[in-house]
């Protein structure tokens, strides 16, 4: 089968098409034939290197990015329990520093319980943008556990995570202010955000007087880290979608008042039920699957170079 990953790590030009066995099926386990990975900022890091303790050990190189598929099943193991057949359009996060590697690769054998149905009358490219930043988005909101009718801030909210942040608190009845920039503004207002104000310095000032007394968390997509604590009140909470101290990211300081919730997507890799809530979302038009742009597998180099650009509204999408 044909694959992407990387004997080095670097700049995007590491990444390289190789040729690999395909993987065989074993139980409780289901093999896909992915038509579509989106790329993520995880794939980035991963490429330079900046994970590699977690994989040392673990697998042999090439390794291979890839947290989104969206393709169909292609065979079942023996005992393995799901509705799912042969021939079946489903969608699934993957963890790269797992045993199945990354998802840039024609076929991937994973867990039964990562893979659920594609949303209904999506093409594989939309269903593969929704899996990991949705259940991103998920976890963030699961952790911070806002009552109805509270606000909410989500930084970065043009971005596929701030997006489903936006979207999905608001399906939790949530009261939410995003941040945007003025030519992103329409598209925030289209997620469902109560208010916008223009992202950048200041931010925090123009939350405080959407919100006087403070916020009542943060989904913090934007990594601004400390440039937002005060925006949230007193006791109050903030979800970090990348922990402290990982590449991006800024530490915290003295946050007495503020309960940090770390988010680590990983969490939900058997979350069947979660990303199953997701489709149905989808299918309904609550939430939304956005997609910037595909490239053949062979130019996953470039889809990196465009990634890391910055500005990308939407995903990213590799076709295999």
């Amino acid at each position: 089968m044909k694959a992407v990953g990387v004997y080095h790590y670097g700049e995007p030009e590491v990444l390289e098409v190789v040729d690999l066995p395909v993987p065989e099926v074993g139980p409780g386990q289901i093999r896909v034939r992915v038509y579509a990975a989106a790329v993520n900022p995880s794939d980035v890091l991963l490429r330079q290197g900046c994970i590699d303790p977690m994989l040392a050990g673990r697998l042999t190189p090439p390794y291979r990015p890839g947290m989104d598929v969206g393709g169909v099943v292609d065979a079942i193991g023996p005992d393995t329990v799901s509705d799912l057949r042969i021939g079946d359009r489903v969608m699934a996060m993957v963890i790269p520093i797992d045993p199945s590697g990354g998802a840039y690769a024609q076929f991937i054998v994973l867990d039964a319980r990562q893979i659920v149905r594609a949303p209904a009358g999506t093409t594989h490219a939309e269903a593969a943008s929704l899996p990991t930043n949705g259940l991103t988005a998920r976890l963030a909101l699961d952790l911070l556990s806002m009552a109805p009718g509270e606000w909410i801030a989500v930084t970065g909210a043009a971005g596929a995570v701030g997006g489903y942040a936006v979207e999905l608190a608001k399906t939790d009845e949530l009261r939410v202010v995003a941040d945007a920039a003025p030519t992103d503004e329409d598209l925030v207002r289209s997620l469902g955000a109560d208010r916008i104000v223009t992202r950048g310095p200041g931010v925090t000032e123009r939350i405080r007087e959407v919100v006087p007394g403070g916020v009542g968390a943060v989904v913090d997509a934007a990594l601004m880290g400390p440039g937002v604590l005060p925006a949230i009140r007193p006791g109050g909470q903030i979800a970090l979608v990348r922990s402290q101290g990982e590449p991006g990211t800024t530490s915290l300081g003295e946050h007495k008042e503020v309960t940090v919730r770390n988010v680590f997507v990983p969490e939900y890799r058997y979350a069947e039920d979660k990303l199953d809530s997701l489709r149905v979302l989808a299918e309904e038009g609550r939430i939304s699957l956005r997609v910037a742009e595909k490239f053949p597998a062979d130019q996953a180099a470039e889809a990196h170079r465009r990634l890391e650009a910055g500005g990308v509204r939407g995903r990213l999408i590799l076709d295999f």
